[in-house]
């Protein structure tokens, strides 16, 4: 099972233009991230550049229109992202329950957690088959 482990935009990081995160900070990452290696449940981490550099496509009908950032409502962006593979629901909670404050100790914060879906979650048809072929997790 796949998990992405969702850590929240703030108005300061929001605002950033080089990475933020202080010293310390960045250890604790760090040494989270190794330990999610060495346990072999990491499949990637990252964090994202601030919405001044990213753009929305925005659908309505078949016209496609490009809204470039940054964006006003932070509490609705991603500032990074950690993906692990585990056995369960319960070992996710336990990994993202020892998962640094973002923000930095002592202020308060959230991460959100979301299973991905699996191609095993769709019932068989010619459209899995396809994604199967491009070489997704099953």
């Amino acid at each position: 099972m796949r998990f992405m482990i969702i850590v929240k935009a703030t108005a300061e990081s929001d605002a950033e233009t080089t990475p933020a995160p202080d010293e310390a900070l960045l250890a604790a990452m760090a040494a989270y991230h190794e330990e999610l290696a060495r346990a072999g449940v990491l499949l990637d981490a990252s964090g994202l550049k601030p919405s001044s550099q990213g753009w929305r496509i925005r659908y309505d009908g078949s016209t496609r229109s490009v809204i470039d950032g940054p964006f006003a409502e932070t509490k609705e962006l991603i500032a990074g992202y950690t993906l692990i593979q585990v056995r369960s629901r319960e070992e996710a909670l336990e990994w993202s329950r020892r998962y640094p404050n973002p923000a930095g100790e002592g202020i308060a914060t959230e991460i959100e957690v979301r299973p991905l879906y699996e191609l095993e979650d769709f019932a068989p048809s010619d459209a899995i088959e396809r994604f199967k072929t491009i070489g997704l997790p099953e």
